[in-house]
């Protein structure tokens, strides 16, 4: 297989922060979107949409979507689950990872895209009004989630998942975004130090 990745942007760092988790290396080739290279012939075959990250499977045909990404990896590799184990976990799980991926990653990202001046090229036109108004979005999810994480360790569980990866890649992203983070939310920030500080996250 190859994973086509780009090391700053928030999708391929799920990917990769998925498969940290499981332990498992696969050939990588970096696309730089500042240089417009998802724009360029070559990676429009791979793949058509000219976004990262992609997964070229070992028969040719190509993945691509962050999350079905990291659910082909979960079947070939389903320890340490982070998808859940039964029926019920898995429920729970999907729940959360598109709660938070609506919610909080969604309104963090285009907050970023649309008022960071690198992103100009890549967003056209950017809009500055549009990056507001996500940004009182990501921060009622941000409480919503302190509420939360008061009766539990991580987001969909007491066990580390997919919808803590995309949480913790989304608050990372903030700063980027000028997303400021509330003060007053210490399950959210208990939560963040605690995942923050797994290997897998650690830039």
């Amino acid at each position: 297989m190859l994973l086509y990745n780009t090391p700053l942007a928030p999708n391929p760092r799920r990917v990769r922060i998925f498969l940290a988790e499981k332990n498992v290396t696969i050939p990588s080739r970096d696309i730089d979107l500042l240089a417009h290279e998802h724009k360029n012939e070559a990676y429009s075959a791979v793949n058509a949409l000219e976004e990262v990250p992609a997964l070229v499977l070992d028969d040719g045909a190509v993945l691509t979507e962050s999350v079905a990404i990291c659910r082909y990896i979960e079947s070939l590799y389903p320890e340490p689950s982070l998808f859940g184990r039964d029926a019920r976990e898995r429920a729970f799980v999907e729940m959360w990872q598109r709660r938070v991926e609506f919610r909080l990653f969604v309104p963090v990202t285009l907050a970023f895209r649309h008022s960071h001046p690198a992103l100009a090229r890549l967003e056209s036109p950017q809009r500055p009004e549009f990056a507001e108004f996500q940004r009182p979005r990501a921060q009622k999810m941000m409480r919503f989630l302190d509420q939360e994480l008061a009766a539990r360790r991580f987001i969909a569980s007491d066990e580390f998942t997919i919808a803590d990866i995309t949480a913790i890649v989304a608050m990372d992203l903030t700063k980027l975004g000028r997303v400021e983070i509330p003060q007053d939310l210490p399950h959210l920030s208990r939560w963040r130090a605690e995942v923050s500080a797994r290997p897998s996250v650690v830039p």
